[in-house]
């Protein structure tokens, strides 16, 4: 794991380092993926690189590569459990400086958006906990 340390861990490095829990569905050594607490759809996956960069242009080629190689895995996933036409992929960073990407499962352009309010409602564990069983790679 090879995690910056000339910034502060983000939220992401303290769930690679096992200091929050989270519900993953994937792992490997470059990346780890788990379920977004507030989801926009079910399924919502945050893919995050174990090094901790804040832009995901500025990865490493191999950090890079494997980050989005995750994604497509992750997708394909999606798509099959869901029973959905597309996996949608959305990378904007404003929230936590660690590069991550937002993977879901939806069908329609409404599915993209999700409700405003999901931020404010307290996660569903076990809910969480059985998309994730399901989502495992």
């Amino acid at each position: 794991m090879r995690i910056i340390r000339d910034m502060e861990d983000s939220i992401f490095s303290k769930i690679i380092n096992g200091d929050i829990p989270c519900h993953k569905v994937y792992e490997d050594d470059r990346v780890l993926a788990f379920l977004d607490i507030h989801p926009i759809q079910p399924g919502h996956t945050l893919i995050v690189p174990k090094c901790q960069i804040d832009h995901f242009d500025e990865l490493e080629d191999a950090d890079y590569t494997a980050l989005f190689d995750a994604v497509k895995k992750i997708a394909q996933q999606q798509k099959r459990v869901f029973k959905k036409q597309r996996a949608c992929v959305r990378i904007e960073g404003f929230d936590v400086p660690h590069a991550h990407v937002h993977v879901y499962p939806c069908d329609s352009p409404a599915d993209f958006y999700g409700p405003d309010n999901r931020a404010f409602i307290e996660p569903d564990h076990d809910a969480l906990a059985k998309v994730a069983e399901m989502l495992s790679l």
